[in-house]
């Protein structure tokens, strides 16, 4: 497999964003044990904005993302370092309360894991955790991240049937909506559609799409027309770097390095 330059970096940077930064990296690496996944990555996420980040398998894209709201902490040899700001907030230093912090930067992953709950449990728990208890507080909160991950009207008439028993789709838009319950600002997307067939995925890009007007998004994808269908921004990482960086538009069509182009046009490796 050809092994690609990676000593030079075209790294975006938003000397005038049209809106603030949401969260950037500084020099941040990621060490599982003696083995460097993410090497130096500094990015900067666009609040309001679809990010999305592309590359081969194994060229850390889901390591970074997890990164950013501290779920690598959960690996006993992981060791982080470099920082994650947010809100002049260094998310990786040890004095943050992860949990608090998860309820600014929620997280949805690669396949579904709705709980073995009710549909209006798999929203209610967390809230009931973090002392909502009125039920007409959490029937608004319910009825209200529903509509904002399109799921509303299909099972507004169902919300105590099991969540187990939704499709594939609907489970994934259901814990779409269940990290929206916590109010955060920024929202992490692992391959959230992945495991969905075509109409499903179609359905959940509708709802990210939706969602950027208010809330900051970053996601993780493989499927580049994906990315080129709903983003505004795409990083390309590889062997651990972000190579390359910058509006979608310009990385799809005239990209800076050979690295990126080669992946996009199918003629990577």
């Amino acid at each position: 497999m050809q092994k690609y330059d990676v000593t030079k970096t075209a790294i975006k940077t938003f000397s005038q964003p049209e809106h603030e930064i949401a969260l950037q990296t500084n020099d941040l690496h990621v060490y599982y044990g003696d083995h460097e996944q993410i090497k130096g990555v500094a990015l900067q996420f666009e609040r309001y904005k679809i990010s999305a980040i592309i590359g081969p398998s194994g060229s850390g894209k889901s390591t970074y993302l997890r990164a950013l709201n501290r779920m690598n902490d959960e690996i006993q040899s992981a060791k982080v370092t470099g920082s994650i700001m947010y809100r002049d907030l260094d998310v990786n230093s040890p004095q943050v309360d992860v949990y608090e912090m998860r309820k600014h930067i929620g997280m949805v992953f690669q396949r579904p894991n709705p709980f073995a709950k009710s549909i209006y449990d798999n929203i209610a728990f967390a809230l009931r955790r973090h002392g909502t208890k009125k039920k007409a507080a959490l029937d608004e909160i319910v009825e209200k991240t529903l509509q904002q991950a399109g799921l509303w009207k299909e099972v507004k008439d169902s919300l105590s049937k099991s969540a187990l028993a939704l499709s594939g789709g609907q489970q994934q838009r259901l814990c779409i909506a269940r990290a929206l319950a916590l109010k955060p600002d920024i929202l992490l997307l692992d391959e959230p559609a992945s495991a969905l067939d075509p109409i499903s995925t179609s359905v959940v890009e509708d709802t990210l799409t939706q969602l950027k007007k208010d809330y900051t998004l970053i996601v993780v994808t493989h499927n580049m027309q994906q990315a080129a269908r709903i983003s505004d921004y795409t990083a390309f990482f590889y062997d651990g770097y972000a190579l390359e960086y910058g509006a979608t538009n310009q990385i799809f069509t005239q990209p800076e390095l050979k690295a990126t182009n080669d992946y996009i046009s199918g003629h990577f490796g």
